[in-house]
C-alpha cells in the first residue's frame, strides 16, 4: 500500500466501495464515519444532495469507478480542509500490527450496524446510553494483556479504521482498568463493552466516567469465544 496516508485511505474507501455487494451502503458508512452530511459532499461535487441519496440508497445504479473516486476525494478534501483528523488516524494504523493475545479480534462492516443489533448478538446489557448509536466495526482485546503491554498511542491503533466502533476488554473483574485507561485516550468509541460481568459486578464510577465521555457502555457475559462468533457474524 501507498506509504501517503491519504493516497493509502483514498485507495482503500475506494476498493470497498467498489467490491461491495451493496456499494450505496458502503458509500453511506463511509460518509458518516467521516461526519460529512449528504448536503455537504453534494455541494464539494457540485450536484444536488439527492444525486448522493439515491445512490447510498440504490435508486441509481451503482457509482462507476470514476465516480467514486471522485467521492472519495470529495471526502478526503473536506477532512483536510477540517484540519484532517480522519487522514491522521489511518496514517497510525497504515503500519498496526498486534499481537492474537492481545487483540481477539478487529473487524471493519461493510456498513454501519445500529449498537442495539450488536447488543442482542452477543446477550449484552447496555447500562450508559451514549451520543451515538451506530458502530462500523469492533476491536475486542485482553484488557489484561492490552493495559499492561499498549501505550496511549497504541490504543488509538485498536480503532483500526474508525472510532465508530465497538471497543471491547474482556478478561473484566469491575471495568475499573479499562475504563480508566481510556480517560487518558482522545477521541473515544461510540461503545465500550466489559466481558465476563454482569450489571451489578460493574465498578461503581463506571456509568459516570462514559455519561462524561459520551460512549455507550455495555456489559455481557456470554460465553467468549460464542460472543466472537457472533460479532464475525455481523451485519
Amino acid at each position: 500500500m501507498d506509504t501517503d496516508p491519504r493516497a493509502g485511505l483514498a485507495e482503500r474507501i475506494a476498493g470497498e466501495i467498489t467490491l461491495s455487494e451493496d456499494p450505496g451502503a458502503t458509500l453511506r458508512k463511509w460518509r458518516t464515519d467521516f461526519d460529512v452530511s449528504q448536503t455537504d459532499l453534494a455541494k464539494e461535487l457540485g450536484v444536488s444532495s439527492s444525486v448522493i441519496s439515491d445512490y447510498e440508497s440504490g435508486r441509481r445504479e451503482s457509482p462507476g469507478i470514476g465516480l467514486v473516486s471522485r467521492i472519495v476525494y470529495a471526502l478526503l478534501d473536506i477532512d483536510e480542509r477540517r484540519g484532517g483528523d480522519h487522514i491522521r488516524q489511518y496514517a497510525r494504523v497504515l503500519s498496526a500490527g498486534f499481537e492474537s493475545d492481545v487483540v481477539l479480534d478487529l473487524r471493519e462492516y461493510p456498513t454501519t450496524v445500529a449498537l442495539s443489533t450488536v447488543y442482542e448478538a452477543i446477550d449484552a446489557t447496555e447500562v450508559v446510553t451514549g451520543d451515538r448509536d451506530r458502530v462500523s466495526g469492533h476491536t475486542i482485546v485482553d484488557s489484561i494483556q492490552a493495559i499492561s503491554r499498549l501505550s496511549s498511542d497504541e490504543f488509538y491503533r485498536l480503532y483500526g479504521q474508525s472510532t465508530n466502533r465497538v471497543l471491547g476488554f474482556t478478561s473484566v473483574t469491575r471495568g475499573e482498568s479499562p475504563l480508566v485507561a481510556l480517560r487518558v485516550v482522545n477521541p473515544k468509541p461510540n461503545a465500550v463493552l466489559l466481558h465476563g460481568i454482569e450489571p451489578g459486578d460493574l465498578w461503581e464510577h463506571a456509568p459516570a466516567l462514559a455519561q462524561r465521555d459520551g460512549f455507550s457502555l455495555a456489559v455481557t457475559d456470554q460465553d467468549l469465544d460464542v460472543m466472537l462468533d457472533r460479532l464475525r457474524e455481523l451485519p
